[in-house]
């Protein structure tokens, strides 16, 4: 590990849903993405701060990890999410210390850019890690890359849906890394391009 100070990870994951895009739900594999999300967690907790905008379909995912782990590691997590969706928050978010609401401003998308432009803004980012997902994969790409220039940028390619999109199209030729499109053993992709890179 190049340090042992504590570094922040943005990871930005969903599964897609079949009812919204089609182009995302088409490649989406969920255990793929399940997979993942369970192996960034478990390398991430012990000795990193994992943030994320909480998604019903991830937040209970990193709770199950952070309990398997069986470590007092709240201080390791910040949880965002905006007002705008209080009345479908899982319950999951209840067992986190760590959670930042955002405002409302009574329309999706302003509430949710809101969200994103507090995450981006309050945090220093090491890494930015891209999990199946959706749209929203592709924006807040986009926004890391603007708000933290010098972070690693791993979209997990093999995991489908927006985040295979980002690889193909977002990605700079150098930065791309044929582990990122084919290697399902994420604990050690983990560990050799994250972990071993901060």
């Amino acid at each position: 590990m190049a340090s042992e100070k504590l570094k922040t990870i943005f990871l930005s994951a969903s599964i897609p849903l079949q009812e919204r895009h089609a182009k995302y739900y088409d490649t989406a594999d969920i255990i793929a993405i399940r997979d993942a999300v369970i192996a960034l967690a478990t390398v991430v907790l012990p000795k990193h701060r994992l943030v994320w905008g909480g998604h019903p379909s991830i937040t209970p995912i990193i709770y199950y990890v952070m309990e398997r782990l069986n470590l007092n590691i709240q201080e390791h997590i910040t949880l965002y999410q905006s007002k705008y969706f209080e009345h479908l928050f899982p319950e999951d978010n209840n067992k986190f210390k760590n959670v930042v609401l955002t405002e409302n401003t009574g329309e999706i998308n302003s509430s949710i850019l809101l969200m994103r432009k507090r995450m981006f803004s309050e945090n220093d980012f090491s890494a930015g890690i891209f999990i199946g997902g959706m749209d929203g994969i592709e924006v807040e790409f986009n926004m890391l890359k603007e708000a933290h220039p010098n972070a690693i940028l791993l979209p997990i390619a093999s995991t489908g849906a927006a985040s295979l999109i980002v690889y193909v199209k977002l990605l700079t030729d150098d930065s791309k890394n044929s582990r990122l499109h084919n290697d399902y053993g994420y604990l050690s992709l983990f560990q050799d391009l994250l972990i071993d890179k901060i």
